[in-house]
């Protein structure tokens, strides 16, 4: 385990010298992976997904994991809203649902112009409540077995009114992330290997026309395109090639976590100060401090 320097503007971010702390382990089996972290300010704890064994799993610092939900609909990729309340993707039932504060589940998305949707995969909420997932078909199934004829990344009304097809020339869109002040939109694509990035009109759609490959994040180590986070400098963390890359908000990479799992599936901001970096392996979390602050997620 390294992490490989690209630029000097890496030691702003984070010691290089440091080892990568696996904080949990063991789930999924070779079903895998571990998916969607999020910290959970209040209680000092990261909520993740275990997919395979369809739960989702807490972990506190000196404490070991515990089942949070079992049951969880295969849920992947989790966030929270502005009120603070778990929005989730969920592989089984293929929508997108938010948990209210008494328990209730409110669905978000569950169908498109009538045709339920592929497989939501991953969540971002922007501040005016309007809430973005991404939806790309699953590999384990042929395409022409699901109801939609697109993968797609959607847009949802802040009154969870009207669902609106963003973009749907993606061949597998995964993860999915706001600049630091939402002036755009990142997709990545798994199957292409890269990041696109997308200008944010002011009704919350994409401007088209700026549409271009943010960073290529491809190569010959193990790991794909998947997850991704923003600091508060506008540094995109995504999983790729090798292992967790870093890149500045121009798509340069400044370097790469190499931790030596054969995946990154997804990232998170944590701690008391959002400073820690916590990210999924295919069967495990780890952790690496950062001396900048990561974009915090809302608390209830």
């Amino acid at each position: 385990m390294a992490i490989k320097k690209y630029s000097d503007q890496l030691d702003d971010i984070l010691d290089v010298n440091q080892e990568v702390e696996w904080v949990t382990e063991g789930y999924g089996g070779d079903q895998g992976p571990t998916e969607g972290p999020l910290w959970w300010h209040e209680d000092s704890a990261l909520v993740f997904s275990d997919i395979h064994n369809n739960r989702r799993i807490t972990w506190k610092d000196g404490e070991d994991a515990k089942v949070l939900q079992d049951g969880s609909n295969q849920s992947n990729g989790l966030t929270r809203d502005i009120k603070g309340r778990l929005v989730a993707c969920e592989h089984m039932t293929r929508r997108v649902i938010r948990l209210e504060h008494d328990g209730q589940t409110t669905v978000i998305a569950n169908s498109f112009q009538g045709r339920q949707l592929n497989r939501p995969n991953d969540v971002t909420v922007k501040s005016d409540e309007s809430i973005y997932f991404t939806d790309p078909w699953s590999h384990r199934v042929p395409q022409n077995e699901w109801d939609l004829t697109h993968a797609g990344v959607y847009r949802v009304s802040p009154d969870l009114g009207t669902l609106t097809l963003l973009v749907s020339d993606f061949v597998f869109p995964n993860g999915i992330a706001f600049s630091q002040d939402e002036r755009f939109l990142y997709v990545n694509d798994t199957r292409r290997g890269h990041i696109r990035s997308f200008e944010v009109k002011p009704d919350g759609t994409l401007e088209k026309g700026t549409d271009r490959i943010f960073c290529d994040v491809s190569g010959a180590a193990p790991g794909v395109a998947d997850g991704m986070k923003v600091d508060k400098h506008g540094n995109v963390y995504c999983g790729g090639s090798g292992g967790l890359w870093i890149i500045d908000p121009c798509g340069a990479p400044l370097g790469l976590i190499e931790h030596g799992h054969n995946a990154t599936t997804n990232v998170a901001f944590g701690g008391e100060n959002w400073d820690q970096l916590f990210f999924t392996s295919w069967n495990a979390v780890g952790r690496v401090s950062l001396k900048v602050q990561g974009v915090p997620v809302p608390v209830a």
